[in-house]
């Protein structure tokens, strides 16, 4: 059984393999003057080799930057938590600070 592969479900998922779409049945119907499928795959090839590495790269460089996102906001956050646990304590402190000047102003007075 030689079946064809469909659009939705190709024989092969490597565009190399692929048969070059046309939509014509044979190359006598091809209007005058449009590009031969050598001319086709060609370009295309060479144009997929050139961008292969960078290709293969944004994702990882979306993630590390999207990482570095991460990383300044969880900092952001924690400085921020810090400074209210900060100002919770100094208010404690001046609390107790009053509490106790007025227990040695009770001691002195009596």
């Amino acid at each position: 059984m030689t079946a064809t592969g469909t659009i939705d479900r190709p024989l092969t998922h490597d565009p190399l393999k692929q048969a070059p779409m046309s939509p014509y049945a044979n190359t006598s119907e091809q209007p005058h003057g449009s590009a031969t499928a050598d001319f086709i795959t060609t370009g295309a090839i060479t144009s997929r080799q050139n961008r292969t590495r960078e290709m293969q790269l944004i994702p990882e460089a979306l993630a590390r930057a999207h990482m570095d996102d991460r990383l300044r906001e969880v900092d952001a956050q924690r400085h921020a938590v810090r400074l209210v646990a900060a100002r919770r304590m100094q208010r404690k402190a001046e609390r107790v600070s009053l509490r106790a000047r007025r227990a040695l102003a009770m001691a002195v007075m009596h």
